[in-house]
């Protein structure tokens, strides 16, 4: 097997410069750093990874623990943070606990001992408080994703859905909209809480009555469906909080016969991928799924190089995507 002695040897420089190279501690000029890069490959030399961590108190991993690495915004911020993670020349480790709390445990401790260098985690929705009570100890850092929490002691990367919906209720009611469906969801989800906020406040900024809104917030359609088979209560305009919610409301509209937004008006937060395949197109809050990933990554290298540093929250703002869902009629122009 060969050693940083071969190396050093065919490439005609010290020991010490080859480290250098191999590790980033210090410049090498690009003539010496091409001789030792070709005495590597010539060599096939291989750097003991277990011992190189060893020495240095590090791994160089990251771990990820997701709560649906399926939905295409967790997606995409896995694909952030792996594509950050890889500049930064870090491994990552990645975990989806299916919105399953026992397998987020499992998970995350799988990782810590695994000695991750920093865990970044997306909480499922019943994930309990005595977790992030044991991880506030943990001599690995953590940094929470998309789905925020006030008063705790880590850096956080979400998106401002609060605004977003106050501006997407604000756009539906200017359209003539008064009677609206949220399909709110699992309210133990802090993003889905605060989608929901956003929505009461769109409604007082319209002085508009909330009592008269249908709030879904468990995975039974049941309401919505009765109330779009009835013209007297229908709501004009129906809101899903997420892309899950967002199947299952249109599924729910085919199978009250209404069609949008010809009947009823339709927007969802966080979006398919691919929005040209629907028809009608539908209006989304885009959240910046990939530019989360990515700046999950920049807060754990930060809280690396600056452990006793004050814990950050980062929101990134969503882009309102309006789209024929929404747009061909306003309520009076269907009246």
């Amino acid at each position: 097997m060969a050693t940083m002695v071969d190396v050093a040897r065919i490439a005609g420089v010290s020991i010490s410069t080859v480290s250098h190279v191999l590790n980033g501690t210090r410049n090498v000029e690009p003539a010496t750093r091409k001789k030792v890069q070709s005495a590597i490959e010539q060599t096939g030399y291989r750097q003991d990874t277990l011992a190189r961590a060893m020495r240095r108190s590090r791994t160089e991993s990251i771990g990820l623990v997701v709560s649906d690495a399926g939905e295409p915004a967790f997606a995409e911020m896995v694909h952030g943070v792996e594509n950050a993670a890889a500049e930064r020349g870090l491994t990552l480790l990645l975990a989806n606990s299916a919105e399953d709390a026992d397998r987020e445990q499992r998970a995350v401790r799988t990782l810590l001992d695994r000695r991750v260098d920093g865990l970044i985690l997306a909480r499922a929705a019943a994930s309990p408080d005595s977790l992030l009570a044991g991880l506030r100890d943990d001599k690995a850092p953590i940094v929470l994703l998309d789905r925020l929490y006030r008063d705790l002691p880590f850096d956080q990367v979400g998106g401002e859905n609060r605004d977003s919906m106050r501006q997407l209720v604000g756009h539906l009611t200017s359209r003539g909209h008064r009677r609206f469906a949220v399909i709110a969801g699992d309210l133990r989800v802090p993003t889905l809480q605060e989608r929901l906020d956003g929505f009461f406040d769109g409604l007082r900024d319209a002085e508009v009555d909330p009592v008269d809104q249908l709030i879904v917030k468990d995975s039974s359609l049941d309401a919505l469906t009765h109330a779009l088979g009835d013209p007297a209560s229908r709501p004009t305009a129906v809101i899903a909080c997420s892309t899950p919610l967002a199947v299952q409301g249109l599924t729910a509209l085919e199978a009250s016969g209404l069609s949008t937004p010809a009947d009823v008006a339709f927007a969802t937060f966080d979006g398919f991928a691919y929005p040209d395949l629907f028809s009608p197109r539908l209006t989304t809050v885009r959240q910046p799924a990939y530019d989360m990933g990515v700046a999950a990554v920049g807060l754990l290298a930060d809280r690396l190089a600056s452990p006793d540093s004050s814990p950050r929250t980062l929101r990134l703002r969503q882009a309102l995507e309006l789209r024929e869902s929404t747009e061909l009629h306003s309520v009076a122009e269907r009246a």
